[in-house]
This record gives C-alpha cells, sequence and structure tokens, in this order.
C-alpha cells in the first residue's frame, strides 16, 4: 500500500513537471521564433516543389503518409506545434497547455483573433467540434482510413473499423471563448507530443459540414472522399488552398494574408508530383522546378557541385520488412520468420543503396530515443541458418507473394525497386521463391498491404512524428492490423502498459523490455535500416529549415 502512494505522488509530480517544461520550452521556442521573422528574405514569387508522390487526399484526418501531410501542413495548424528543425514542442494554435495531475484532462489557453480561411472564428468551440467530429465518426470505410486516430485515441464511439479498443477520448469542453478543455478516460504518454501530429490539424467547422467531410466511400479496394477532401480543405495555416490539377500533377497554393503567424514571403507553391528521382533531378537543372525531396544518395556530391543546396536530415527513420501471418500458415511460425530475418544481408543493402549515415536497424525504433535497448536478439546475415530453421519448419520450398511500392521514393526508401530486389534476392539464397508484386503507392499499395492484407511480405516504413518510441512501437504493433495480420493482447498490453508509464526512467525501460521481446519473442516484422533523407534547392531558395520529422514549413521560405 505504502508502495501504491509513493509511486502515484510520484506520477502527480511528473505530469506536473511535464506540463511546467512544456511551458518554459514553448517560451523559449517563441522568442526565438520572433527573432527569425524578422530575418528577412526577398517576398513574392511562386516556389515549385518536386513531389514523389500524388497527395491522397487533403484533409489530413484521413491521411498518413508524407508526400500529402508535405502538402496539408501548409493549410491547417495544430494545436501544438513542433520547434524549427527540432522535435521539440512550441506553441502552436494553442499559447500553452496544462495537464491535471492526473494527465487525463488537458487545458488549451487558445490563441485569440485567429480565423480559418473561410473567415469563421478559431475558437474553443471549433476545438470541441473537431475532437467530436472524429470521436463520433461513424462507418467503417471512414474509421479505417482514420489511421492516426487509431492509434492514438484507441477507438470510437462505436468502433466499425479497424480500432477495437476503449477510446482513450472522453469529451471536450469548451471553458470560454479561448480555454478549451479536453477530458481523456486515460493518461496516455502520446500527449502532449501527439496534439502536435498533422492528421489533427484543425478545420473549419463551417466547411466541414457545409461539404459534407465525413463522407467516406470504399467501393472494392477504392476509397472516395468528400469535396471538401477534394476541393475545399479549410484550416488556418500559412497557405491556402487554391487547386489540383489532377492532370499535370499539381497542387497550387496561395499565401494566407490574414495568417495569425509569421506571414509567408511566397505568392504561392506549387506542388509537382514528379514520381522517377531521375526526372526530378533533370527538371531542377533545367529550372522548371526549384526544389525537391528525397535525393537519390548517388547525386548528393554532384549536385552540390553543380551549386545546388544539399539540405539532409538526421536519421530518425526506419524501414522495415512486414510480414502477414494471416494468409500465409508458414508465416505463423517464428521459426519462419527468424528464418527471413537472417537471410536478409543488411549491411550490404546500407552500403550499396543508402546514403552516408545510413545504419541497420536492430529494433524496431532509432537508438537516439529513450526506451532503445542495446542488448536485443540480433539476427545477422545467415544463409546456412535462414536454410536450418525453414527446415525445422518444415518449410524448405516455401513460397511468399513479396508487395513493394511503385511511383514512390520515401525518407527510409530512396527506391523501392532497388531495395526490394535486393532483398528479394537474399531470401531466394535461402531457397524461399519470391513472387515481386508492384502496386502504385496512392490508390494501390497502401491500401493492400495497409487496409486489405493481401500480402504475405511488404517493405515500408516510418518517418517519426514526434520524439517517442510509442510512435514506432505502439504504431506497428499496439493493435491487430490487416498489415501484420496477427492478434496478440500480450504484446498490446505490454506497449499500452508501456505508453501508460509517466516516470520517464520506467517509460524507457517498459519500452526496452518491449524491444527485447519484439525482437525474440515475437519478430512480427524484420527491422531493416534508418537513413537520413534530403531535400535539394537552388541557390536561390532560402529559409526552408530541415526537419528530422520531414515537417517543414513553407512560410518562411524565400525566392530571388
Amino acid at each position: 500500500m505504502l508502495q501504491m502512494r509513493v509511486a502515484r505522488v510520484r506520477r502527480i509530480a511528473l505530469i506536473g513537471l511535464a506540463g511546467a517544461l512544456a511551458l518554459s520550452m514553448s517560451a523559449c521556442a517563441e522568442s526565438k521564433r520572433d527573432d527569425a521573422a524578422g530575418g528577412g528574405g526577398k517576398t513574392g514569387g511562386t516556389l515549385v516543389f518536386g513531389t514523389a508522390s500524388v497527395p491522397k487526399l487533403f484533409d489530413p484526418l484521413f491521411n498518413d503518409e508524407g508526400e500529402t501531410d508535405r502538402i496539408t501542413r501548409q493549410m491547417y495548424d495544430t494545436l501544438v506545434a513542433f520547434k524549427e528543425g527540432t522535435s521539440e514542442l512550441t506553441p502552436g494554435l494553442a499559447e500553452k497547455w496544462t495537464p491535471s495531475p492526473d494527465g487525463k484532462t488537458w487545458t488549451f489557453d487558445l490563441r485569440k483573433g485567429v480565423k480559418f480561411h473561410d473567415g469563421t472564428p478559431f475558437n474553443a468551440a471549433a476545438v470541441c467540434f473537431n475532437f467530436d467530429r472524429w470521436f463520433n465518426m461513424a462507418g467503417a470505410a471512414a474509421q479505417s482510413q482514420m489511421i492516426y486516430y487509431g492509434d492514438v485515441f484507441e477507438g470510437f464511439k462505436k468502433n466499425e473499423g479497424d480500432a477495437s479498443g476503449e477510446p482513450v477520448y472522453k469529451s471536450c469542453e469548451a471553458k470560454d471563448e479561448n480555454t478549451a478543455v479536453l477530458n481523456l478516460n486515460k493518461y496516455k504518454g502520446a500527449f502532449p507530443a501527439a496534439f502536435g501530429l498533422g492528421s489533427f490539424g484543425m478545420s473549419s467547422p463551417e466547411a466541414l459540414k457545409k461539404y459534407d467531410a465525413d463522407k467516406v466511400t470504399q467501393s472494392g479496394e477504392a476509397f472516395s472522399y468528400s469535396s471538401y477532401a477534394n476541393e475545399h480543405p479549410t484550416g488556418t495555416g500559412a497557405f491556402k488552398f487554391e487547386s489540383y490539377d489532377k492532370t499535370a500533377k499539381t497542387v497550387t497554393l496561395v499565401r494566407n494574408d490574414d495568417y495569425w503567424g509569421e506571414k509567408a514571403k511566397l505568392d504561392k507553391i506549387v506542388f509537382k508530383t514528379i514520381s522517377d528521382e531521375n526526372a526530378r533531378k533533370q527538371e531542377l537543372r533545367a529550372k522548371t522546378i526549384d526544389g525537391y525531396d528525397l535525393v537519390s544518395p548517388q547525386d548528393y556530391q554532384a549536385l552540390k557541385n553543380d551549386g545546388f543546396t544539399l539540405s539532409p536530415r538526421p536519421p530518425f527513420n526506419l524501414l522495415y520488412l512486414g510480414i502477414n501471418q494471416k494468409n500465409n500458415p508458414a508465416l505463423k511460425d517464428l521459426k519462419v520468420r527468424q528464418a527471413l530475418a537472417y537471410a536478409l544481408d543488411r549491411e550490404a543493402l546500407v552500403k550499396t543503396k543508402m546514403p552516408e549515415g545510413a545504419t541497420v536497424a536492430k529494433e524496431f525504433q532509432p537508438d537516439t530515443l529513450a526506451g532503445y535497448a542495446k542488448d536485443v536478439q540480433e539476427y545477422p546475415h545467415d544463409v546456412n541458418k535462414a536454410k536450418q530453421l525453414l527446415a525445422e519448419a518444415g518449410q524448405s520450398n516455401l513460397t511468399l507473394n513479396f508487395y513493394w511500392p511503385t511511383e514512390v521514393t520515401r525518407p527510409y526508401m530512396p527506391n523501392p525497386q532497388e531495395i526490394a530486389s535486393a532483398l528479394a534476392d537474399n531470401l531466394k539464397q535461402a531457397g524461399i521463391t519470391v513472387n515481386l508484386v508492384p502496386r502504385p503507392w496512392n490508390g494501390g499499395y497502401k491500401d493492400d498491404v495497409q487496409k486489405l492484407g493481401k500480402h504475405d511480405l511488404h517493405i515500408i516504413g516510418w518517418n517519426a512524428d514526434y520524439a517517442d518510441a510509442g510512435n514506432f512501437l505502439g504504431t506497428f504493433f499496439g493493435r491487430a492490423k490487416p498489415e501484420f495480420g496477427f492478434d496478440n493482447p500480450e504484446l498490446f498490453a505490454q506497449l499500452s502498459k508501456a505508453d501508460g508509464t509517466v516516470d520517464p526512467a520506467a517509460h524507457a525501460a517498459a519500452y526496452e523490455q518491449a524491444n527485447r521481446d519484439i525482437m525474440s519473442k515475437y519478430l512480427p516484422a524484420v527491422p531493416i535500416l534508418s537513413s537520413p533523407p534530403a531535400y535539394v534547392t537552388a541557390a536561390n531558395i532560402k529559409g526552408m529549415v530541415a526537419s528530422p520529422l520531414n515537417n517543414e514549413h513553407f512560410n518562411t521560405v524565400s525566392k530571388g
């Protein structure tokens, strides 16, 4: 009994400290932001930025992929933001956020005078409208596309899609015009950082209602979204939506002259999708674009020699080989999954296909995050060991369908075809028959592997949204998902307990043990590597700050 009381007192103290630290850090970050805001830079002009894949839609609630987030981030603000170039928290639409002693209530003091792009006011009622919208979302199709909401808030008022847990969200109160109070059913270690997730950008309640934003339908394998999501996204951000030309694969945003923060220097941004990385480079040299992301490692030096500005980000991501245990009974056997891990030559992949600074991943989170365990079970490249394990499992003639994405480049995956081919060759050397299945990233691959679970194996990865182990382990394995095709209440409970542990040392220790167990007892996938992605801009582009979260904002960017 005494131990319980001491523990509770410590939890309360730590939660209070977390809030105080957030406020202190926020004040410091805001001061530096103000200093930078007066840094000059030419105003006006249009920036054309090359992207690797077409956007999925423009309602951030239904998005979970980077190229769409790059665009919606410019149009929507979140309650909590991240300091430019870091993963540190800073005020967003909330000037400060204060947790209750038990961490179940968060009070947000909102900025005054903020308006949505349609001219309606941003206030506490709008905040609660957004939270209530997310919680009350109806329909399996809509809920299945709210991947971030499902991962963080765990359940809906009525679960109809992938999420099956008890909802973390309880209620939201508009205490007054500028004070919103969020009530939760339990403490979550993801907060307050998760309030900064792009999917939780604040939308205009009037626009959501006017354009039927909650209408999501599924026909066969395809999902369709509302006119809000496709034509009328309405946030509070520094840029406003102008148009999406699907034929030209260009999205045009224009400056929001009524923006509450540092107003954009550019008149317009045009995001132009150029799926082929070599074509992106050629367009930069031809001056038809001003920059692009996800530069091929082989081009780093040549682009620098040509006078372009290369901006690498620190590695804060993970590529993994996903294993779906549902379709092929052989993959339910741990020995088979371990055989796959031993078969992969990850060292060679890093040395031959990835940029300087890339490293082999030994577990499912970067080593820079608390919770990383140095003593996990490792799987060095050993073809004979792989063959031995397959024989012991009675699977020496194993055949697997290996899905990989086309029309995309990701921070952890500069060339999906090369990576998939290299890994498939490794598996073939272990005696496995591999059927490579290419699918387009949006409208194909992601739905096939993440919603429909068609695959046996697939490659995909994750770039950190915020600095917590739960953003990796919890996102991957915190609940049953078609991507992995297993249901393990013991593992889900272990990760939930780690997420709900307040004491920083105990929080880290809980994730360290989870990493050990995942790599030895479960191995639901195989971690491959972490890599430092880079973007490149023309010499006349200034003010863009590389983010470890791939969270660059363009309002500070100038051209000329």
